[in-house]
C-alpha cells in the first residue's frame, strides 16, 4: 500500500446499511484521500451485482468498501478495475487454498461455490472515471448459511481454520495496490491476460442461458467494457453479452 496518504480515513462500523452507501455519502460530504476505507461487522442492506442481496452473518466475514481515484480510465473501459479487484481477492485466497477462480464478471469461486462478491460503483466526469468505490464481501468464518442461498462457501468451511479479518484485509489491500500501481503504469495487457487465465469454466464448453434459451459455449474473451465473448461448438459465430444478458447454468 505504498504512496497512500496517512490522512486516508479508516472507518470501522458495527452496523450499517451498506459500506458502499456509507462511503458514497462520505465522498459527497468531503473529498476523502485515496485508499480511504469503510469496514463493517454487519450490513443490513448489503448489495451485490445486478441488484442482488449480499447476506453475511454478523462479525463472521470481511465486509468493506475502498475508495480510489483512477487516472485516465475511460468509462467504456472501466472493467479493468473489476479485473484487478477480482485478481487481488484470488491472490489473497490462493495463500490458503487451491482452485480459486473468477466467475465472470467478478464473483470469486472455490470449485463451484461462491466465496466472495464485488460491487463496483463509478462516478463519472465526462467520459472518464472520477472516483470508484469498490465493495467486497468475503466469506471468511461463517459456517452456516441460509438454505435459500444457492452455493455459498467460506474459507473456514474449506480449510477448517478460523481467520483474523484484519490480517486478511491487509493482505487483500496489499495485493490490490500492487495491481493498481501496475495499472497506473499501463500494464493493462498483462492484467487482462491474468484475468482470462483464471476465469471459472474457461477451459471447455459449458451450458449457458440467454433470452432465447440454453446453449453450450466456450469463453473466448472479455472486452474492456466487461462484455463476455462466447463461441458455440457448432459454428464459428461469436456471441457477445453484457452482464445481465447471459447466465451460467449447471447441467
Amino acid at each position: 500500500m505504498d504512496r497512500l496518504s496517512k490522512k486516508r480515513e479508516i472507518i470501522r462500523l458495527d452496523e450499517t446499511e451498506s459500506t458502499n452507501s456509507y462511503l458514497k455519502q462520505l465522498v459527497r460530504e468531503k473529498h476523502p484521500e485515496e485508499g480511504s476505507i469503510v469496514i463493517a461487522e454487519y450490513q443490513t442492506e448489503g448489495r451485490g451485482q445486478r441488484g442482488n442481496h449480499w447476506f453475511s452473518s454478523k462479525s463472521e466475514n470481511l465486509l468493506f468498501s475502498l475508495l480510489i481515484y483512477p487516472k485516465n480510465i475511460f468509462a467504456n473501459e472501466q472493467f479493468i478495475l473489476s479485473r484487478i479487484t477480482s485478481l487481488a481477492i484470488k491472490k489473497t485466497l490462493d495463500r490458503f487454498t487451491d482452485e480459486i477462480r473468477i466467475k465472470w464478471p467478478n464473483d470469486i469461486y472455490w470449485k463451484d461455490k461462491k466465496i466472495a462478491g464485488i460491487l463496483i460503483e463509478n462516478d463519472l466526469q465526462g467520459n472518464k472515471i472520477k472516483n470508484t468505490i469498490i465493495g467486497i464481501g468475503l466469506n471468511l468464518n461463517q459456517e452456516v448459511f441460509p438454505p435459500e442461498l444457492p452455493n455459498p462457501v467460506s474459507l473456514k468451511q474449506i480449510t477448517g481454520v478460523s481467520y483474523d479479518k484484519n490480517s486478511i484485509l491487509d493482505m487483500l489491500l496489499h495485493e490490490f495496490f500492487i495491481l493498481y500501481r501496475a495499472l497506473e503504469q499501463g500494464e493493462t495487457v498483462s492484467i487482462e491476460e491474468e484475468y482470462m487465465r483464471n476465469l471459472y469454466r474457461r477451459d471447455n464448453y459449458y451450458w449457458f442461458k440467454d433470452a432465447k434459451g440454453k446453449f453450450k459455449a466456450k469463453i473466448v474473451n472479455t472486452l474492456p467494457s466487461g462484455q463476455l465473448i462466447l463461441k458455440t461448438p457448432d459454428d464459428d459465430n461469436m456471441r457477445t453479452y453484457a452482464f445481465k444478458e447471459v447466465a451460467f447454468i449447471n447441467e
